[in-house]
């Protein structure tokens, strides 16, 4: 631990102003692949501690959530008719459904292999292993406390990456994510409101997801003006004011982390990294899933009014439900209603595009986790055998 310490520029010894933004404003050197980072190379994959009756309240919760918005929904809203057409869909669109969904994932993992490709071991059927099994984990087993982030975690750790790392490496994957999400409510939300879009200029509707994009994208801008070892720098007040300090000083290290995270994804969009497509990819290519569902039971709406739709019923997964189940899909069913959307149609497109790009991906994550510990398996051996030959050369 003393040396990753020593090894991040925020728990390193003092230095000047200028020195401190220009480390942090530059990447990172990648963690160098020594005997002291085989501290995580025995940790045990994360374990789903879940009893039996969790298990069937979860599956209880699920199977009630999909009666209710594959067959109750459509009977309350007089849709009859159209979701009798659910077997008439077109099938080249429903086939271009399922292609959208694979480019979707190949950009998801795009990204991940981008910023992660100084790790020790992430190539890219690594990077394929790690994304998918988290999706896997985070949709299936959300409510049982492993969830995708901690399985990566798990698997860039056993990879020989520094805890400290993961952490910072983890927070630009997130940042570089969701920065086109904020981005598509702004410019979707303001084009539609001032005409540079076809489709409704409501207020409540266009201005209000756009200012909430803004407002994050701001409160990010801001938070990166945080000082990235300011836990550091509160080491003087934590000495004088004892328990208030080192409580302040834990305080910090959120901040301090979001800083870097987001200055660390900087550095990804000031250099134009390829990786950054994945990014773009993934969202758009996801989107594409919506506007191909659309297609196969009648026409999608507008460009802008398929994404803002899509992007204002994705904050249905803020909800506290396991993977979203419900939220996502009654919060989408809903804008696109309010966008004046035919309602029949929107339903029907919804739960199709969920079954593409929700439930078909976690049955290749589901088998991804198998492949993953397998591949962690053999990162160990090949680690012990390393440290075995280095012993056997030192003792020469």
């Amino acid at each position: 631990m003393a040396d990753e310490r020593a090894a991040d520029p925020r728990h390193g010894p003092t230095r000047d102003r200028e020195s401190r933004v220009s480390a942090i404003d530059e990447p990172q050197p990648a963690p160098v692949d020594l005997p002291h980072d085989d501290e995580g190379m025995d940790e045990e994959a994360p374990q789903l501690r879940v009893t039996r009756r969790s298990v069937l309240l979860f599956l209880l919760f699920v199977a009630s959530a999909l009666a209710f918005l594959y067959f109750v929904l459509p009977q309350i809203a007089g849709l009859d008719e159209t979701w009798g057409r659910i077997e008439e869909g077109d099938p080249w669109w429903l086939a271009a459904a399922a292609v959208f969904t694979v480019l979707s994932f190949l950009g998801y993992v795009t990204l991940f292999r981008g910023v992660f490709r100084d790790a020790p071991r992430i190539d890219m059927r690594a990077s394929y292993q790690i994304t998918m099994a988290g999706l896997a984990a985070t949709r299936l087993f959300a409510a049982g406390g492993a969830g995708g982030l901690v399985l990566q975690a798990w698997a860039l750790r056993a990879a020989g990456m520094a805890r400290r790392r993961v952490a910072d490496q983890t927070l630009v994957f997130l940042m570089l994510t969701y920065i086109v999400y904020m981005s598509a409510l702004v410019i979707c939300g303001f084009g539609l409101r001032f005409g540079v879009f076809s489709g409704p200029d409501s207020f409540a509707l266009t201005v209000v997801p756009a200012l909430f994009g803004l407002l994050v994208i701001v409160v990010g801008l801001l938070c990166s003006a945080i000082p990235t070892d300011l836990q550091r720098r509160l080491d003087g007040y934590a000495q004088r004011t004892g328990r208030i300090g080192r409580v302040a000083q834990r305080l910090a290290n959120g901040p301090a982390a979001i800083s870097a995270g987001i200055r660390g994804a900087w550095v990804h969009v000031r250099q134009g990294d390829p990786a950054l497509l994945g990014s773009i990819a993934y969202w758009a290519f996801n989107i594409m899933v919506l506007w191909a569902a659309f297609h196969a039971f009648g026409g999608a709406p507008p460009g802008a009014v398929l994404v803002l739709g899509y992007f204002v019923g994705m904050l249905g997964n803020l909800l506290p439900l396991p993977g979203g189940i419900g939220g996502v899909d009654g919060g989408m069913i809903g804008a696109f209603a309010a966008y004046g959307v035919d309602i029949g149609t929107a339903t029907v497109a919804v739960l199709v595009y969920r079954a593409f790009a929700f439930w078909l991906p976690t049955i290749p994550g589901a088998v991804a986790y198998f492949q993953l510990r397998h591949t962690v398996q053999r990162w160990r051996d090949e680690r012990r055998h390393q440290r075995a030959a280095e012993m056997h050369a030192a003792t020469a």
